[in-house]
């Protein structure tokens, strides 16, 4: 954490720049690893209101942000991250709620803004431990409802479906829904009244005056609030490094039109599977150009039907067709949507691309269009996944060559306006990684904001404030907890260690026979590698592996009384270091001992 005036004094600006303030039923098992025994957490300095990001501040995903007053404590949003390249076998990355369960006497609800899985996708691992209620808008509800239900937990689980403009109180707090821009509909921001005065979370947002849904931001709220005052404005950083104005989603409707009435062959959309409002646009454009459209995968399909029984999709009868119905038609008459837009493995077009896809091939024609923007940290998938797609003959449009994408985030302009209609006494950038938040930071401390109002924090960071004066106290424990199906993990787990070194570096499997009476080694170890190969002549360094793992065992007896734990591990002493020396690398040593 730092506040932003020590940021400017190491930033590219010139002093003069730096300081102008005259410009503008299936439990979820606990993390296998604790942080640490009952009161080890701070506590609560009387009078003050507690603000606690545990994700979010410092990265794209997981957000999450607890306010703390007193016995109470609410929560707003419970996001998941994608895993990144390094995180091998992980399917999800939620928050750490460690300060939660320690405090879990004292939560009230869960708010949340939307429904993007950055906001709500941690809410089938986190309910089970903390078991509050859910608050969240009508599309947002009906998207968790799904999640809930896949993960057998809906009965068990208390959802409400707010409004914009309904009031609901949580002990001290009393939280109010309002409506803002975003790229899926029924997108809010939260205004919660607080012992010590008005904190304004604006969730994700932008302003658009043409959106999809025709439901635009609340103007006349924000500027009411800005008179009423406020004390504390959270806000989205996300593009705090765009300048200009963020373009209304309703730019994409024509060129969607174009490229699939203008496609020789198929069209296939990747996208999110909570992109709503993208979906709508495309079955739009699939309609007007006389095709048809299927919906593959089944997060997608789920998301669909909940989407279409709720009346957020409006598409003429037959448009949106089973997959299975394509089959019959024409190619250049069809519009396949689908989960991929970010190169996740196991996403429907990277199956695709790597020829794994049960139902579909890809054939020179098709037109493959990546209609989201790429997460920080997907890049390498998604340049794979559009190489792969390229060499089959397809032709590819995304971000950097078409618009295919509009982004759902405030540009630098409507993150002014928002200061300006807010008039907050303290300020928090919240949503982005570091860069963004000291960037919207800048933003504040240019258009007249003191510094030491002013807070960069990252997750983890505690600001305690009243209605003068605001700092940052302590720092709890924060970070990230693996999911690996429905189970949570610690990154410090041996596990992830070993899956890292087997993926760098390989394993050996060593296989030993011990004479059980004499405690003597019999004949020559075996050695069996599996993703590990020698950089030069292989078979001649594994065979010098061999006789240098008799030579050394075999110096010495192994009784019954002496442990298989000695041997093994000597074994992948002696082994590793063999194998470093000769060729650099140390991959992971397994051994099998038969006793004869």
């Amino acid at each position: 954490m730092q506040q932003v005036g020590r940021w400017l004094k190491r930033s590219d600006d010139s002093p003069d720049q730096a300081t102008d303030n005259d410009t503008q039923d299936n439990p979820v098992p606990e993390p296998l690893v604790r942080t640490g025994r009952a009161g080890q957490f701070t506590t609560v300095t009387p009078g003050k209101l507690r603000i606690v990001p545990l994700g979010g501040l410092g990265e794209i995903g997981k957000n999450m942000m607890a306010l703390e007053f007193g016995d109470d404590i609410i929560i707003v949003d419970a996001g998941v991250m994608f895993p990144e390249e390094d995180m091998p076998g992980v399917d999800l990355v939620i928050a750490n709620t460690d300060y939660l369960m320690e405090n879990r006497e004292k939560v009230r609800a869960i708010l949340i803004t939307h429904g993007h899985e950055d906001h709500t996708g941690a809410i089938p691992f986190v309910l089970p431990r903390l078991n509050v209620p859910v608050y969240a808008p009508r599309l947002a509800h009906g998207l968790i409802q799904v999640k809930l239900k896949e993960h057998r937990l809906l009965t068990a689980s208390e959802l409400h479906q707010i409004e914009p403009g309904e009031v609901f109180n949580f002990g001290v707090f009393q939280a109010e829904f309002f409506r803002v821009c975003h790229s899926i509909p029924d997108a809010m921001g939260i205004a919660i009244h607080t012992p010590i005065g008005l904190v304004v979370h604006t969730g994700d947002f932008k302003f658009d005056h043409t959106p999809v849904d025709k439901k635009p931001t609340d103007f006349a709220r924000l500027a009411e609030l800005g008179i009423e005052g406020v004390t504390l404005l959270l806000a989205d950083s996300t593009y705090a490094e765009m300048e200009g104005y963020t373009p209304s989603e309703a730019v994409l409707d024509e060129n969607l039109e174009r490229i699939i009435a203008e496609a020789p062959g198929r069209v296939m959309v990747a996208t999110f599977a909570s992109l709503i409002a993208r979906i709508q646009q495309i079955a739009n454009a699939a309609d007007r150009a006389g095709r048809k459209v299927a919906v593959v995968g089944r997060s997608m399909v789920n998301n669909l039907a909940m989407a279409q029984q709720m009346g957020y999709m409006d598409v003429p009868d037959g448009v949106i067709v089973p997959w299975e119905s394509l089959a019959g038609l024409p190619m250049e008459k069809t519009v396949i949507i689908m989960t991929g837009a970010q190169g996740e493995p196991t996403s429907a077009l990277s199956r695709v691309a790597n020829h794994d896809h049960r139902d579909i091939t890809l054939a020179e024609g098709d037109t493959i269009v990546f209609s989201a923007s790429p997460i920080p940290g997907n890049e390498g998938l998604i340049n794979k996944t559009i190489d792969n797609l390229l060499r089959q003959g397809t032709r590819v449009l995304h971000a950097k060559n078409a618009t295919v994408h509009v982004h759902g985030h405030a540009s630098q302009e409507e993150l002014k306006l928002m200061l300006r209609m807010i008039k907050p006494r303290f300020f928090v950038p919240i949503h982005g990684e570091y860069r963004h938040l000291v960037a919207h930071a800048g933003i504040a401390f240019k258009m007249g904001m003191p510094e030491d109002h002013i807070f960069v924090m990252e997750d983890g960071d505690i600001l305690e404030l009243n209605d003068q004066e605001a700092a940052v106290v302590d720092r709890i424990p924060a970070g990230h907890i693996f999911v690996l199906g429905r189970r949570l993990w610690d990154p410090s787990n041996s596990v992830f260690k070993d899956r890292q070194s087997l993926g760098r570096d390989g394993v050996i499997v060593v296989a030993l026979a011990l004479d059980t009476i004499t405690g003597d080694l019999k004949g020559t170890p075996t050695v069996t590698t599996h993703g590990f190969e020698a950089p030069e002549d292989h078979e001649e360094i594994m065979d010098l592996a061999c006789q240098r793992l008799k030579e050394v065992l075999g110096q010495q007896q192994w009784d019954q009384d002496q442990p298989e734990n000695a041997l093994k591990q000597r074994t992948s002493d002696v082994l590793g270091k063999f194998l470093r020396d000769k060729t650099g690398r140390r991959p992971v040593v397994l051994v099998v001992i038969s006793p004869v």
